[in-house]
């Protein structure tokens, strides 16, 4: 049987800043990275088809 899932924890000061501000300014992925990121979600979803 699986065990149960913990709460998710609260953020609070610094840290629930930083998340914050993370989640309105996300950081800026080059085109080389992109399309590395899509060559392996392609990959995995042919592996799950066959």
């Amino acid at each position: 049987m699986a065990r149960p899932i913990k709460e998710t924890p609260i953020l609070f000061g610094a840290d629930a800043r930083r998340f914050e501000e993370r989640m309105h300014n996300p950081p800026k992925v080059s085109a080389e990275k992109r399309a590395q990121i899509r060559r392996s979600y392609e990959t995995v979803t042919k592996m799950m088809v066959d």
